[in-house]
């Protein structure tokens, strides 16, 4: 695992979610030129989220079964083509598919997760996840910045066709740049699926998506509505200054892209609780909203280098724990991911209009302890505390005899 495979790969990752969020900036000249109503303009936002989901369900899985490298490089391209439609609708009517395939084939970061995890070293797996991973934030919170930029300079349409021009150049890249990852002995589709569902009654996946779940709906709260009131008195901000907060976020992310290393000397259950306890400091700051913007930026900060600490720490911990099913068990993961997100985005929005900031910075807060109680009442065994040692079932089994995990995991 080179630097240069650990770049192209967080590369990879930050264009393909940020075709799923460069929309959201811009969705008011977007809706206007599709002719989408105002009310309706979350239909735009919804249908990239609902082909994510979809492919956390049914594409990822594939990871398992063939060659991730050339699976990557397929997504990219697909990517590419949602893209591009999206750039050149002449209306909704065409838009909105554009972007649910976008959507649906942005989960290539899953498998480039997968495939991180797949060809390191297993002292240097933490490691290379936390470098790679560094791409989602770059491509959630970048995403914001960028597309203000490109929109101001030749509207919204470029930000899409930006994004098709570099998938493709990346799928390209990544046939030639990465080394092969073939399955010789993969399953069937219908098992990995089958296997899919039964990760949510193993205790250590559990475990890990629950905090996922309370973690992410966190994170939406903070960045789905503090628009709302630095628009608002007393500071009045414009979009492209409320895309400048998306710095902070970087920075803070960033400096946690080094904690895999932790989880690779065997913390990585520490390193999830002191990193939530840091999360619910951070809503202390951002409750200071209203009267201060040097603590806000604090609070941002230590939000963002939170979340990616435990999320790192999440993933290393399962990567561990499923050796023989990596792609299944990151994507059958990332659901919980979606499913906070949204339930922070959509409760913070009505949360603000009844009770002001108040009602977001309490919900942030109590979701992060939420996310604490899981933490404290899971073992450090399903919560990696140590090297995950596989099951006796699973000792003798071949990595890649994913036939066998099939009938023995998920009875």
């Amino acid at each position: 695992m080179t630097r240069r495979t650990r770049l192209l790969l967080a590369a990879v990752c930050g264009v393909a979610v940020a075709s799923v969020y460069a929309g959201q900036p811009v969705l008011a000249p977007m809706g206007r030129d599709l002719g989408v109503p105002v009310g309706s303009l979350g239909r735009l936002v919804a249908a990239g989220q609902l082909g994510y989901l979809a492919g956390l369900v049914l594409l990822v899985p594939l990871g398992d079964m063939l060659d991730r490298r050339r699976l990557i490089a397929a997504h990219l391209a697909l990517v590419a083509a949602g893209a591009a439609t999206t750039a050149a609708a002449p209306a909704a009517w065409a838009a909105f598919p554009g972007l649910a395939a976008a959507g649906m084939f942005a989960v290539v970061v899953q498998t480039a997760v997968a495939y991180t995890a797949s060809v390191s070293p297993p002292a240097e797996r933490g490691r290379n996840l936390g470098i790679v991973t560094s791409g989602v934030v770059i491509g959630i919170l970048g995403a914001r910045i960028v597309a203000g930029v490109l929109a101001d300079l030749w509207g919204w349409r470029s930000i899409y066709l930006a994004l098709a021009l570099l998938a493709a150049l990346l799928a390209v890249l990544t046939l030639i740049l990465l080394p092969a990852d073939a399955r010789p002995d993969a399953a069937r589709y219908g098992q990995v699926l089958r296997s899919f569902g039964g990760l949510f009654a193993q205790p250590v996946f559990l475990s890990r998506g629950l905090i996922a779940f309370f973690l992410f709906a966190s994170f939406g709260t903070l960045w789905s509505g503090m628009a709302l009131p630095l628009a608002g008195a007393p500071w009045h901000l414009n979009e492209a200054q409320i895309g400048l907060f998306g710095i902070a976020g970087l920075a803070g992310a960033l400096g946690a892209a080094r904690s895999g290393r932790w989880g690779d000397a065997g913390h990585a259950h520490r390193v999830t609780g002191i990193a939530l306890v840091v999360l619910l400091a951070s809503w202390a700051a951002v409750g200071q909203l209203p009267w201060s913007l040097p603590l806000l930026i604090l609070g941002v900060v230590l939000l963002d280098f939170a979340v990616q600490a435990v999320h790192v720490s999440n993933q290393h911990t399962l990567a561990t724990a499923y050796p023989d099913r990596t792609s299944t068990t990151i994507g059958a993961y990332m659901v919980f991911y979606s499913l906070g997100s949204a339930l922070g985005a959509t409760a913070t929005t009505a949360l603000f209009d009844a009770t002001g900031w108040t009602g977001p910075t309490l919900l942030g807060a109590v979701l992060t302890l939420c996310a604490l109680a899981t933490w404290a009442l899971s073992s450090p065994r399903t919560t990696g505390n140590a090297p995950v040692t596989p099951s006796p079932a699973r000792q003798n089994t071949p990595a890649r005899a994913t036939r066998t995990y099939a009938k023995t995991d998920c009875k």
